[in-house]
């Protein structure tokens, strides 16, 4: 068969500096995979392209790079797509079709420009296990297919062929292990480019809920479940998502879009394999209903859920936007993400205890929208004694707790007298609003930051806690 579809992308990506909000890190350059899928379009990863701002794609045995733009991406399920305006560029290159889902053993080629070498490489291998696998890009739980053929750097976002046709899109590997590469399949890609054609939400949604499974009997008889009724046990419900005043804590989930759940919370899936809850979520966008089958009190109901991305209240993606921060007399606020928590060696180890918490159980509330933490302190005389006060939560301030940045900004421009801080660790700050605006001019300009305020998305936003590449999966860029 022709490999004429399969590109090779360069992307310049530029990512914010956490520990200096208010500037960039140095540009930095790498390369990844694609396969073209349209006129001019081109399908890869979407870590291939994170914070990039300049890419460009060359054909296989071609020369020249034309420039791509980034038309979409969808950083929960690790797919973007790049379109390349040059009319030149399709020239003897025959778009791919999209496949559907493998089976188990099938024979598939993985094509890309790893690293080792400037041309087109195809590694073979079978697929050996189809299940739900947490994405290392996103955290996102989603539908998977592993295959045995050689995944390495620079295959990411390469196509995998089965039959002439590409079945799923190259995108991480198992870090401890030989030749367990994965890849998104074939349902998923068909998923992100039809939600591209018909402009729907570029995030997966998910359930809102998190859940207990039953394979206790004796529990299962305390919820009032019959012998023959098997399902999991609601354990917590997320404010603002899909099941916000639908289900409750204690439901009895039994059935989810149709698919019959089981006590170990996995549902039968194509007649065919056992997989975790989060299968059922493939064909469907936010804003589509979901319909819900549950026990609660012993009796049967049906309800629909509209289906939602839950917001945390530490964001678990950060991708292609600017870090929120705030300086005011020297103190450097932002809001707690995942990506401030990178800026730590090992930092599921060494952050703070008390960021991981919030990280990994924190819960969103309508008056805790964001986690405002003290970054750093600018040295100045006016806030003298108060340098060990860094990498901890504002706890309240002049008495009132924060719902995000934005609230805490209001209330320092509105105070009049002195400021008050409580701290979650080192105390409390106390400083005279007067003096601090005084003072601002001349801390901005001592450490060359450009304003006291900022963090607008930079370009387009995007929207399971993340543990160290889980289970050892790395992206493969």
């Amino acid at each position: 068969m022709s490999y004429s579809a399969v590109v090779r992308i360069y992307a310049t990506t530029q990512d914010p500096d956490y520990d200096a909000p208010w500037q960039m890190e140095t540009p930095s350059r790498g390369t990844g995979s694609g396969v073209v899928v349209g006129d001019g379009r081109v399908l890869t990863g979407a870590h291939v392209l994170a914070n990039s701002t300049f890419v460009q794609v060359q054909k296989v045995a071609d020369p020249n790079k034309y420039v791509g733009v980034v038309e979409g991406v969808c950083h929960d399920a690790d797919l973007a797509l790049i379109r390349v305006d040059d009319p030149k560029f399709m020239e003897g290159v025959e778009a791919a079709e999209i496949g559907d889902l493998p089976s188990l053993r099938d024979r598939v080629a993985v094509a890309g420009f790893p690293i080792g070498g400037d041309e087109i490489s195809i590694t073979e291998g079978v697929v050996s296990r189809i299940e739900i696998q947490r994405y290392s890009h996103s955290q996102r739980s989603l539908l998977a297919v592993t295959v045995d053929a050689a995944i390495n750097p620079g295959n990411s976002g390469g196509p995998v062929y089965l039959d002439g046709a590409v079945v799923g899109i190259a995108f991480q590997s198992l870090g401890d292990g030989e030749n367990i590469g994965e890849m998104v399949p074939a349902p998923r890609i068909r998923w992100f480019l039809e939600g591209l054609e018909g402009e729907r939400s570029r995030h997966v949604p998910d359930f809102g809920f998190t859940v207990q499974n039953l394979e206790n009997p004796v529990l299962r008889r305390t919820l009032g479940m019959g012998e023959e009724q098997r399902g999991v046990r609601v354990r917590k419900v997320f404010v603002g998502g899909s099941a916000d005043g639908v289900l409750e804590v204690g439901d009895v989930v039994l059935e989810l879009g149709g698919y019959a759940v089981a006590n170990n919370g996995t549902v039968r899936f194509r007649d065919k394999y056992r997989m975790g809850l989060e299968v059922v979520l493939g064909p469907y966008y936010a804003g589509q209903s979901l319909e819900v089958t549950f026990l609660r009190g012993g009796q049967r109901r049906t309800r629909a859920l509209t289906l939602t991305r839950t917001q945390r209240l530490v964001p678990w993606l950060a991708y292609d936007q600017r870090p929120q921060w705030f300086v005011h007399a020297g103190l450097v606020f932002q809001v707690l993400t995942v990506e401030y928590l990178r800026t730590w060696d090992q930092w599921w180890n060494r952050a703070p205890k008390e960021f991981l918490a919030h990280y990994y159980f924190g819960r969103r509330r309508e008056d805790k929208r964001q986690l405002v933490i003290l970054t750093k302190i600018l040295a100045d005389e006016i806030n003298v004694g108060y340098e060990p006060f860094h990498d901890e939560t504002v706890l309240k301030v002049n008495g009132h707790e924060p719902a995000d940045l934005d609230d805490l900004i209001a209330r320092v421009d509105a105070c009049d007298g002195l400021l008050t801080l409580e701290m979650s660790q080192s105390g409390v700050i106390v400083i005279d609003a007067a003096e601090a605006r005084r003072a601002s001019a001349r801390i901005l300009a001592r450490y060359g930051v450009p304003g006291d305020r900022g963090g607008e998305p930079s370009r387009a936003a995007s929207s399971t806690p993340a543990a160290p590449a889980a289970r050892g999966r790395e992206d493969v860029t």
